[in-house]
C-alpha cells in the first residue's frame, strides 16, 4: 500500500514569473519619478534665487501637486472606461514635456507652467499604477507591491540629491530637468511589455464630467490661495474665498464623509491627505532651512533627502513583512504618530536656535528623517486598505480619490505654508518656525483620522 504526499503549490511572489515583468516596469517608473523629485527638492532654492522667484518658492512645489489632481481625476475616469494603458502613456508624455519647459524656463513664471505640466502627467501616472496593481495582483501580494514602490526610492535617494547638487554647481540647474527627459525612453521600454495583454474592464462606472471640473476648480483655488495669502492688505482676504472653494471641491472629489474623517474608507482617504500635507511641507523647506539657518551647501543639506528615502523604504519593508500581524489601522496610527513626532521635533529645533542655543544641523535633519520613517510605515497601508474596500466598478474612482487626497492635501498645505511664511516674515517672526509648527498641528488631525480607519481593517484572503 502506498501513500501519496500532497504537494503544496509554491507561494506566489511579486517577482514570480507571472508578475515579474509588471513589477520591474512599475519599479522603474517609480524610480524615474523619485529621481526627479529628489533632484528638484535639492536645487529648488538655487532655482528660485537664480530666477529671482523666492516669493514663488512654495508655489513651485504646490503647482505640480495641485495640477496633479486634474490628471488623477481624468486618469481615474479614463481607466475605469478603457483600462490604464493609454492613460499611462499619455502621463509620461505630459511629464516629459513639463521637464523640458522647466529646463528651458527664462523666468520663474514659465517654470511654474512646466511644473503644472509635470503635475498633470505625474498625477495620471500615479492613478494608472494603482489601477494596474488592482488588476494584476491578488490581495495577498499588494502590500509587497506597495513596499516595492517605496524601495524604488532608495537608489534615487542615495544618488539623486548629491548628483543634482553636482550638476547644478558644475553646469546648471537646468540640466537637472533636461537630463531627466532621457529617462522617459527607458521608462517606456520597461512599461510596454508589462501593459501588453491588459484588457479594458468589462464594466465600469463612468465618472461624471462635473467631477473633472471640480478638480480644475480645486487645483486652481489651491494656487490662488498661496498667491492671495502671500499678499498684504485686503487682497489677502481673497484667500478665504479660495479656501472655501478648495473645501467644496474636496467634497465632490472624495468619498462621502472624507472631510469629516468618517469611519472606514473616508478616514483612509483623509489619513493619506493629512500625512502628505504634514510631511511634504517639511520636505519642501528642509533644504531651505538648513541652508538659511545652518549655512549648509545644497549638497550637504541634500543628505537629509538621501537619508529619508532610505529610511522610508526600510520602514515600508518592515510593515510589509509584519503583514497581518499589524492591522492597517494600527500601522496607520503608528506611522502618523511618528510623522507628528518628527515634525514637532523639527519645529522645536528651529525654536531652540531662535532662542539662542546652537543645536547641530544633525538635529533638524534627523527629525525630518524620523518623519520619513513614519511615512514609510503608514503610507503603503493607505493604498492597500483602499484597494480592499474597492470593487471592479469603483477601483478607478477610489484610486483617484486616494491620489487626489494625497496631492491636494500636500498642495493645500504647501500653499498655506507659503502664505504663512510670507506673513511671518513681514511680521519679523521666523517663517520656518511658523511653517513647521503649523505642519505639526495638521499632524494631530492625521493621527485622529488614522484611528478611525478600523472599518476597513484587513481580512485574510480567501
Amino acid at each position: 500500500m502506498t501513500t501519496s504526499t500532497p504537494t503544496t503549490a509554491p507561494r506566489e511572489r511579486i517577482l514570480s514569473p507571472t508578475y515579474a515583468a509588471t513589477t520591474v516596469a512599475m519599479f522603474g517608473l517609480i524610480a524615474f519619478v523619485a529621481f526627479e523629485a529628489m533632484a528638484v527638492a535639492t536645487v529648488m532654492p538655487t532655482v528660485a534665487r537664480d530666477l529671482d522667484g523666492l516669493g514663488l518658492y512654495a508655489l513651485a512645489f504646490a503647482a505640480p501637486l495641485a495640477s496633479g489632481v486634474v490628471g488623477m481625476v481624468a486618469a481615474g475616469a479614463w481607466s475605469d472606461r478603457s483600462g490604464p494603458v493609454v492613460p499611462l502613456l499619455a502621463s509620461l508624455a505630459l511629464f516629459s514635456t513639463g521637464l523640458l519647459v522647466c529646463g528651458l524656463a527664462p523666468t520663474m513664471d514659465v517654470l511654474l507652467v512646466g511644473r503644472v505640466l509635470q503635475g498633470l502627467g505625474g498625477g495620471a501616472l500615479t492613478v494608472g499604477l494603482y489601477v494596474v496593481v488592482g488588476l494584476v495582483y491578488p490581495p495577498a501580494l499588494r502590500p509587497a507591491v506597495f513596499a516595492s514602490f517605496a524601495a524604488a526610492w532608495v537608489l534615487p535617494a542615495l544618488f539623486g540629491p548629491g548628483l543634482a547638487a553636482f550638476v547644478a554647481s558644475t553646469w546648471s540647474w537646468r540640466w537637472v530637468f533636461l537630463g531627466a527627459v532621457a529617462l522617459v525612453v527607458v521608462a517606456l521600454a520597461l512599461l510596454a511589455p508589462a501593459l501588453r495583454g491588459l484588457e479594458p474592464p468589462e464594466e465600469g462606472e463612468r465618472t461624471p464630467r462635473i467631477r473633472l471640473w471640480w478638480a480644475v476648480v480645486g487645483a486652481t483655488a489651491v494656487l490662488v490661495l498661496e498667491l492671495l495669502g502671500s499678499a498684504s492688505g485686503l487682497t489677502a482676504l481673497g484667500a478665504f474665498v479660495a479656501l472655501a472653494l478648495v473645501w467644496t471641491a474636496l467634497g465632490r472629489l472624495l468619498p462621502a464623509g472624507s472631510r469629516r474623517l468618517g469611519r472606514g474608507l473616508p478616514a483612509v482617504i483623509a489619513t493619506r491627505g493629512l500625512l502628505s500635507g504634514v510631511f511634504f511641507c517639511a520636505e519642501a523647506y528642509i533644504v531651505y532651512v538648513l541652508q538659511d539657518h545652518w549655512d549648509l551647501t545644497a549638497g550637504r543639506a541634500g543628505i537629509a533627502l538621501t537619508c529619508v528615502g532610505v529610511v522610508w523604504a526600510a520602514a515600508s519593508q518592515l510593515q510589509s513583512r509584519l503583514g497581518e500581524r499589524v492591522s492597517h489601522t494600527r500601522a496607520m496610527v503608528v506611522g502618523t504618530s511618528v510623522v507628528l513626532l518628527g515634525t514637532g521635533v523639527l519645529a522645536l529645533t528651529v525654536a531652540s536656535l531662535d532662542a539662542g542655543s546652537r543645536p547641530s544641523a544633525v538635529l533638524p535633519a534627523a527629525a525630518y528623517v524620523l518623519a520619513g520613517a513614519g511615512m514609510g510605515f503608514a503610507y503603503p497601508r493607505t493604498g492597500v486598505a483602499m484597494l480592499e474596500a474597492s470593487t471592479d466598478r469603483d477601483r478607478g474612482f477610489n484610486s483617484s480619490a486616494l491620489s487626489v487626497a494625497d496631492s491636494l492635501g500636500a498642495a493645500l498645505a504647501l500653499s498655506a505654508a507659503g502664505a504663512l511664511f510670507a506673513a511671518s516674515d513681514r511680521a519679523g517672526l521666523d517663517p520656518f518656525l511658523a511653517v513647521f509648527t503649523a505642519a505639526a498641528s495638521v499632524g494631530v488631525l492625521g493621527v485622529l483620522a488614522a484611528a478611525r480607519t478600523r472599518a476597513v481593517s484587513r481580512t485574510s484572503p480567501s
